[in-house]
């Protein structure tokens, strides 16, 4: 029901509750009454509404609070008025109210415990963790499709040329069309190349096939810089968890290879009760720091999406070690 309805149907009762007393002879002016009902209701709807703005938390219970109190001490307030005044009992009902009100805006100013902050923060984590998906999904979305667009597309679409070429050729230069289908065999392969590049851009295969320790070594074989990995990761890790866990390993290795100047890392899979720890090491120039790069700060919101997170302690001069913690869930 919409409010120009809503309205149009209280405007009617009162109109036909005056309507009445006038046809049966007026006396005692009983329509008040309607309009007292029809002004209560209304005036509810309005109260509930303008506490509902409030964000949700302990204020919205506050706000919620003040509005049913604020529309019993109008109701009594109107009682009063419409039964002829004389004593003025609602201000017990008021001051009643008024404490009620007083002692919930006090418990609400008051710090919040240790309970209800960890909560607040949870929420915030979610919060962020989901936005942070949501824009990496089409960040990631975004880098396919160019990849795509540049590489093998690109690729298949001179594939296709050559192919017509070659047949064009076919009758009338053999040697040339023998050369032009090595060409197209040689783009094919290109193009594979490319197809797979991307594919292992979003789960590498090893990751699927091996598992995280056995995907973290093979990434370790072509990295410049020797790597050591020890331990090896719970095998009840749920597949999201081992994707968000490569890929940060990746990102910490590649900014060893690239900016550390390390002569070699090391891997460590740590587990401590119901934590996964994976320690990357090395012992390079330091000074890494989540806050000047986009790789660092990608990873970890990718992180947060399964509640696990990411430190740094890179000191200038070095050593430099990443430590990614995951929560694990009992089997």
């Amino acid at each position: 029901m919409t409010a120009t309805i809503r309205r149009t149907v209280a405007g009617a009762l009162c109109v036909a509750a005056t309507v009445a007393w006038l046809v049966t002879g007026r006396g005692v002016f009983w329509p008040r009454w309607v309009y007292f009902a029809v002004g209560i209701v209304l005036l509810g709807r309005l109260l509930l509404r303008r506490a509902l703005r409030v964000p949700p938390g302990r204020r919205l219970w506050l706000a919620l609070d003040a509005a049913a109190c604020a529309l019993i001490g109008c109701a009594d307030l109107s009682v009063w008025v419409l039964t002829g005044g004389g004593y003025f009992w609602p201000a017990w009902t008021l001051l009643g109210l008024a404490t009620i009100v007083g002692l919930h805006a006090w418990v609400v100013s008051r710090p919040p415990g240790a309970r209800e902050r960890e909560l607040t923060e949870r929420i915030a984590t979610l919060t962020r963790s989901r936005r942070s998906a949501v824009d990496q999904q089409a960040a990631e979305l975004k880098r396919i499709e160019r990849d795509l667009h540049d590489g093998a597309q690109a690729r298949l679409v001179s594939l296709a040329l050559t192919l017509g070429l070659a047949g064009d050729l076919l009758r009338r230069d053999v040697d040339g069309a023998a050369q032009l289908l090595a060409e197209a065999r040689a783009t094919a392969t290109a193009a594979l190349d490319d197809i797979r590049t991307v594919t292992q851009s979003i789960h590498p295969a090893v990751l699927a096939d091996r598992g995280l320790g056995d995907a973290v070594r093979a990434l370790a074989l072509d990295l410049a810089v020797p790597v050591t990995v020890t331990g090896e990761p719970p095998a009840q890790l749920p597949p999201a968890v081992q994707t968000a866990a490569y890929f940060a390993v990746a990102e910490a290795l590649a900014n060893v290879a690239k900016h550390s100047a390390a002569a070699e890392a090391c891997v460590t899979f740590d587990r401590a009760g119901d934590l996964l720890r994976i320690h990357v090491d090395d012992n390079g120039s330091g000074g890494a720091d989540p806050g000047r790069g986009t790789g660092l700060r990608g990873i970890m919101g990718r992180l947060d999406a399964i509640d696990a997170r990411l430190s740094v302690d890179s000191p200038a001069g070095g050593p430099t070690r990443v430590t990614v913690t995951i929560p694990i869930e009992p089997a």
